[in-house]
């Protein structure tokens, strides 16, 4: 087979979610349940995940793994026929790597497919019930990250991010609490709720809700050190009379049109 004659299967980039099986897609599951060869984020994806995948599929576990070993795998199988998915936990959109893998695939000839996923902060703001942009409050959501061994750019840095006041998601950050909870502290309210979310979805998860000037002493007392997400915003302790435009009786748009007033007042 040669991929010029377009036979070979494209790799496919599979968001595994936050961890609980039923988040997981639909797309998601028939990737899965006809992978022939798995080859999975290990120390991050719950096995119960990899466990969908049919008996005779391969799996192969990446966290022992650099990119070079794991991409021969997929070449391997690509090229040997087989249907090759590559489980990435959360949404692979968001710090998965896939960026240099399909470049790298690629190189070989090689298409991909990517299926997204739940990733940490929906899973969070869902299983506290909560809305992270509330009118009148907060209209934006912030994803990023402490800057730690990889880095961020200076125009990302948390001192910018963070200047901005919205609904901030901090991944990968745990490791820094302590000078991460110092910088919001200057942007912040001390008492701006934060949401400390661990491996939330799974059955050990913990989800903790506390205020910013606690979420340093909070997150050392749980031993948190990695797959923690940090949710800071406003609109964790929103006004519970805040409401959109969007169903109010007097704002008309394309599918409800204005509502004239009768003479005595009434909507006609």
């Amino acid at each position: 087979m040669s991929a010029a004659e377009g036979l070979w299967r494209p790799v496919q980039f599979v968001g595994a979610g936050s961890g609980a099986v039923d988040l997981l897609t639909l797309r998601a599951l028939r990737a899965i349940e006809a992978a022939e060869l798995l080859i999975w984020t290990d120390s991050l994806v719950s096995p119960q995940l990899a466990g969908l995948a049919p008996a005779h599929c391969r799996r192969i576990r990446t966290s022992s793994l650099t990119l070079e070993e794991l991409l021969a795998h997929m070449v391997d199988g690509v090229r040997s026929g087989k249907r090759v998915v590559r489980l990435h936990d959360g949404d692979p959109c968001l710090y998965s790597t896939i960026h240099e893998q399909i470049c790298r695939l690629a190189d070989q000839g090689i298409n991909c497919e990517v299926v997204p996923g739940i990733s940490a902060y929906q899973a969070t703001a869902a299983a506290l019930q909560t809305e992270l942009t509330i009118p009148g409050l907060v209209q934006t959501i912030v994803l990023t990250r402490a800057g730690g061994r990889t880095g961020v750019p200076e125009r990302e840095s948390l001192a910018r991010t963070a200047a901005l006041g919205a609904s901030l998601c901090l991944y990968l950050s745990a490791r820094h609490v302590g000078e991460v909870m110092a910088e919001l502290l200057r942007h912040y309210p001390p008492q701006t709720p934060v949401a400390i979310s661990y491996r939330v979805s799974w059955p050990d998860e913990r989800l903790t809700l506390v205020p910013l000037e606690q979420m340093a002493a909070v997150s050392a007392e749980l031993d948190l050190v990695r797959t923690t997400c940090y949710l800071v915003s406003p609109a964790l302790a929103a006004n519970p009379s805040a409401r959109s435009r969007l169903y109010a009786a007097d704002h008309d748009h394309l599918f409800r049109p204005a509502r004239l007033s009768s003479g005595n007042g009434s909507a006609a």
